[in-house]
């Protein structure tokens, strides 16, 4: 089964969180709690949900949230907090111990409808309500209890598990049951399932959203400013003149391919034991297709199963979709430093090529967030399908890592979009360049020389454009006298740097056609 994550990009956004240091205090009462749930669409498919409702501030006073932000280590999780907060539900340590609470009650019930496994009879409807209602009403009181199970157990997993225990031995039919928790199952089943969740949501609901509002906000500039002629720059230099919108075109279209390369990235997930060969699940019912069980258990939480694994799912598949990330995020980086470089041509401050009464702080904040997210990006995609053996414990710490490359990038996005947002075109600036470069217009007249058998025509132009002051006047004088036909000297006749931007505009306007986002 393959996800398509281009297909759940309306879904509903992620809710806010406030920072979980601020929520570790057991004296502070919760009244609104985050709730991320599976819908059932039908018996063979799980959609994933996150409610709309926030975390509430609570008792937690103003002062104590500005301490939080004062004493936060990253300024994901101080400064940036506003920004970036969508991402805490799925990326976070909350997010982390919710989705493996999911997955190891998910367990038990494809369990339960195994008739092979006679120990597990097919749950009630009400224990799967029970059941789903811990997952529902997951809360951060739940959090906060599986954190004060694992400072005795010492391991993060195994306090899941023995949370679910505590939370099921009242409930008559689920008691009898109860050791079938994490049933042959090595604490990497539970993890590289709950890691994959994690990275779904987090781009399903926030990450390709997004990136479809920067992409949209580009392509309608492109739109806007099609037949906003200006002069183009080549290694600095002056050159053809294009297009604002043509420009803008080019980088929505790029923007948009690599967002289609990320929507398409299968997110895999592996469930086959300590080794990947289903060792203890054959020694205790030998009867089963164990990797059939796997596959179906696997893809329906809307990953795509990998059935050749050791103890861990290699990670290849993070290693791609993280390099698809950094790759986005480079053609970004080219625009924010094209936009600065327009800002900066005005040479005045307070107007400017491109925006009026603006300084390029946005972009700047996006290309400098861009190269921290890049690095932990590369880091990542480098580090993580690397592992000794059957496994080595180096992705665990690495893996949750993740939260701060995809925070620093969503900062960025939006740190883009809102500098589009002040953007306004001086096409007084514009029209100004281009009525002192008329010498870009050496090249369709050296083109149409040697069309029409003119003898050196690179010479003659260089003679006349080469270390002199070129401007209309001198222009029109050199096309007249040339051996041309009359109809092609009146075509050149006709051409100024503002009409000499070629199939610019069009290109702009139907930047839509190339453009492909997710629906």
């Amino acid at each position: 089964m393959e996800l398509n994550l281009s297909s759940m990009a309306t879904k509903i956004p992620c809710s806010g969180l406030i920072p979980i240091r601020s929520l570790l205090n057991p004296s502070k009462s919760l009244s609104h709690l985050p709730r991320v749930s599976f819908s059932v669409s039908s018996p063979h498919s799980l959609k994933l949900m996150t409610s709309t409702k926030l975390i509430a501030m609570a008792s937690a006073s103003s002062r104590d949230f500005e301490m939080s932000n004062l004493t936060a280590l990253s300024p994901l999780d101080g400064r940036y907090w506003g920004k970036v907060k969508d991402l805490a539900s799925s990326m976070s340590e909350f997010g982390l111990i919710y989705f493996r609470v999911l997955v190891e009650i998910k367990w038990l019930i494809k369990l339960s409808n195994i008739p092979q496994v006679t120990e597990v009879p097919s749950f009630s409807k009400e224990a799967h309500k029970y059941l789903q209602g811990i997952i529902d009403g997951f809360s951060m009181d739940d959090a906060l209890q599986v954190k004060k199970i694992e400072r005795v157990t010492n391991h993060d997993v195994k306090a899941v598990e023995y949370f679910l225990k505590q939370k099921c031995e009242s409930h008559p039919e689920i008691a009898k049951v109860l050791e079938f928790f994490h049933f042959a199952c090595t604490s990497e089943d539970i993890n590289n399932l709950s890691h994959a969740l994690m990275l779904q949501e987090a781009l399903s609901s926030v990450i390709l959203p997004t990136m479809d509002e920067l992409i949209k906000s580009i392509s309608l500039m492109a739109k806007s400013f099609a037949y906003v002629p200006m002069l183009s720059r080549t290694h600095g230099q002056p050159a053809s003149p294009t297009t604002l919108g043509k420009e803008m075109a080019i980088f929505a279209v790029r923007l948009s391919v690599e967002r289609r390369y990320l929507s398409e990235t299968k997110i895999k997930g592996k469930f086959a034991g300590a080794v990947g060969n289903y060792n203890a699940h054959i020694s205790a019912y030998s009867n089963i297709d164990w990797p059939h069980v796997a596959e179906e258990f696997v893809t329906s939480l809307g990953l795509t199963f990998n059935p050749y694994v050791t103890q861990i799912e290699p990670h290849d598949y993070m290693a791609r979709l993280f390099n698809t990330i950094s790759q986005f995020n480079n053609v970004l980086i080219d625009f924010d430093r094209d936009i600065w470089s327009y800002i900066s041509l005005a040479g005045e401050i307070g107007s400017s090529t491109m925006p009026h009464k603006v300084n390029p702080i946005d972009f700047e904040n996006s290309e400098g967030n861009l190269g921290k997210a890049n690095a932990e990006l590369a880091f990542l995609s480098m580090k993580l399908p690397i592992s000794r053996m059957q496994r080595d414990l180096t992705d665990s710490t690495v893996l949750r890592n993740m939260g701060g490359a995809l925070g620093h990038s969503l900062l960025a996005y939006k740190s883009a979009i809102q500098g589009i947002g002040k953007l306004q075109v001086n096409e007084a600036r514009l029209k100004d360049d281009l009525d002192h470069t008329w010498e870009v217009l050496a090249e369709p007249i050296q083109t149409v020389m040697r069309r029409y058998g003119v003898p050196e025509p690179y010479e003659k132009l260089k003679e006349l454009t080469r270390g002199r002051a070129v401007n209309e006047e001198s222009i029109r004088k050199f096309i007249k006298s040339l051996e041309l036909p009359e109809e092609a000297k009146d075509q050149l006749l006709k051409l100024t740097p503002h009409t000499y931007v070629g199939a610019a505009a069009a290109l702009a306007l139907a930047v839509d056609d190339a453009v492909h986002l997710g629906h």
